[in-house]
Formats: structure tokens, sequence, C-alpha cells
């Protein structure tokens, strides 16, 4: 099955292009990949890790401000 790939409604956008990564299930894992680079790589993560990056981010830890 091919994956579908999704990226947020709030990736911004340059010259038409979205700048953000995009997200797929891949059989029971989360993939994640340059929306720039859609052929290239990809990393694969298990849901828990998902899950647990997922939380992190919405809190703030990850904030630059």
């Amino acid at each position: 099955m091919t994956p579908v790939w999704r990226k947020s409604s709030r990736s911004g956008s340059t010259s038409g292009q979205s700048d953000c990564v995009e997200v797929a299930d891949l059989a029971g894992n989360i993939g994640v990949r340059d929306s720039k680079r859609p052929e290239g790589a990809h990393l694969v993560f298990d849901v828990a890790e998902w899950g647990a990056f997922a939380r992190r981010v919405k809190s703030g830890e990850y904030d630059l401000t």
C-alpha cells in the first residue's frame, strides 16, 4: 500500500511551496519526510516514540524563544 503523506495545515508557504515536514502511517509506524524533497529519505518512528515527541512539541519543550 502506498503511504498517504500529509502536512500540517499550519505549514508555511514560500513561492507556492510549503516548507515543512510531512507524516504518514507506515504499517504501524510513523514516517517523517521533508516536503521539499519527497523523493528523498524519510525517518521512521514507532508509535510510542512519535507520541512522546509530539507531546514534547505541544508542551513547548523544543521552542526556541
